[in-house]
């Protein structure tokens, strides 16, 4: 009895695992998909797919949209996220050292987080310059490609960091290979200095600035970053770089707690 018990939450337990993969991969793909198109790109069987976007079409998890059959987030899981930012001071806290940091510097303001092994934008305040620079929120960019990767995977070992980050997303943007040596080493000056700066890999105008928003455990949780028309970013190097470590200092000051009353 206690077999077939145990069988039965395993069960259950590689369904709840798969339905979260489907979720991630549509967020991931940013577009509406069928379910035999979900299945074959995470390899999963159609059978079980089909079973899970319909459990998750009748929670409101998942919606059709796009016509034939395809099926995107639900707004069920934009209430749950709301949900969420209701409950948690942090996210307020977060918002309000954004705008400060996009007055301050009139450049846009970031805060960025791992989201597995990729890079992930969270929350993003645009400067008041005429020309904009901006990115997607939630969009996965390999971690090789940013300033505040240097600064997130400092933690561990230089091993686990090969471990960790998939081996083709040393391939940049321009499809030149970072030489992952090289990578560690700059992880390595990103720890001794608290900050991480550069010229952008990802477009060829741009200046970056992150620094670390350090959690409990001491190592950066997250990253306040600033990213710059190339030329003011480096004539204001040190100002920057002062507005981003106050306002992530701060951060650290405001742990995720849940709001009173």
């Amino acid at each position: 009895m206690d077999a077939i018990q145990d069988e039965a939450i395993g069960k259950r337990a590689r369904g709840l695992d798969r339905a979260f993969e489907i979720l991630d991969f549509l967020r991931q793909k940013r577009q509406a998909l069928k379910p035999n198109e979900i299945a074959a790109q995470i390899g999963a069987p159609r059978s079980s797919v089909y079973e899970l976007v319909n459990l998750l079409l009748s929670n409101g998890i998942l919606e059709f949209t796009g016509g034939e059959g395809r099926v995107y987030l639900g707004r069920k899981l934009y209430f749950l996220g709301a949900a969420y930012e209701n409950h948690f001071d942090f996210t307020r806290e977060c918002e309000a050292a954004l705008e400060q940091l996009a007055d301050e510097t009139r450049e846009t303001a970031q805060f960025c987080m791992l989201d597995g092994n990729k890079y992930t934008v969270v929350r993003m305040r645009e400067g008041a310059r005429p020309f904009r620079i901006s990115t997607d929120i939630g969009q996965s960019v390999p971690i090789p490609w940013t300033a505040s990767g240097r600064l997130l995977v400092a933690h561990l070992s230089d091993q686990e960091i090969l471990n960790f980050i998939p081996s083709q997303d040393f391939r940049l943007p321009n499809g030149e290979w970072l030489d992952p040596q090289s990578f560690i080493i700059e992880v390595r000056q990103a720890e001794r200095e608290g900050l991480f700066t550069f010229n952008s890999i990802v477009d060829s105008f741009t200046h970056c600035f992150a620094v670390p928003v350090r959690g409990e455990e001491g190592h950066a949780a997250a990253t306040l970053c600033l990213v710059t028309p190339r030329d003011d970013g480096i004539a204001n190097r040190v100002r920057y770089l002062d507005c981003l470590k106050k306002a992530a200092a701060g951060l650290e000051h405001a742990p995720a707690r849940p709001k009173r009353g």
